[in-house]
């Protein structure tokens, strides 16, 4: 599961509005749409804060990468 299926998925079993998330963890309406669309520049502590609101955050992983 990747980061926006997260945060849609938390957000639905929650029964949250992007608004409602946004105005709890402290962003802007916009930065949680923009999150939700997947948008690739994003603040990580932004991030976090809204992932917060799930009880969780964003943890550095080892991965491994085939060439």
């Amino acid at each position: 599961m990747n980061l926006v299926q997260f945060i849609k998925l938390k957000r639905k079993e929650n029964i949250v509005t992007q608004e409602e998330l946004s105005v709890a963890a402290g962003v802007g309406l916009r930065f949680v749409r923009d999150l939700e669309q997947g948008k690739k520049t994003l603040r990580l502590d932004k991030v976090n804060l809204v992932l917060a609101v799930f009880g969780a955050e964003m943890v550095p992983e080892n991965v491994e990468y085939h060439e």
